[in-house]
């Protein structure tokens, strides 16, 4: 049964669907340190629920990104592969893909998806 959720964030909106036990994240707007501590909430929310198998979190519409906003990613990464759920970044492009790439954590992140190019990572 599909399970669907829209939270406002500041600076940011986040919808959950969530079936069969995979869930898919949408987040639209800025990833920042103002809406990065709400997002984290959700998703470690996610987490914390039944395991699920793929946690994907698309970020097609986000506009910006910033540190607060990468920690967030990476801290959601570790704990999915903690509990052996695989976390994919879809719709990743410009800039977000760009600070990701100059950190040296893209290779980290699943980022394989349809609307992403060539040049996605797979996670080790």
């Amino acid at each position: 049964m599909p399970i669907t959720e829209s939270t406002p964030t500041p600076g940011l909106s986040v919808s959950v669907v969530g079936s069969e036990g995979d869930a898919l994240v949408c987040l639209s707007g800025r990833l920042s340190i103002e809406s990065s501590p709400g997002v984290r909430d959700q998703l470690l929310a996610i987490l914390d629920q039944e395991p699920s198998p793929i946690l994907t979190i698309d970020l097609a519409d986000v506009t910006y990104i910033d540190a607060s906003g990468i920690a967030t990613l990476v801290e959601t990464l570790k704990i999915a592969r903690a509990r052996k759920t695989a976390l994919r970044l879809r719709g990743l492009h410009d800039r977000p893909r760009y600070l990701l790439e100059v950190t040296g954590l893209l290779r980290l992140f699943d980022t394989n998806g349809p609307t992403d190019g060539p040049s996605a990572s797979k996670v080790l």
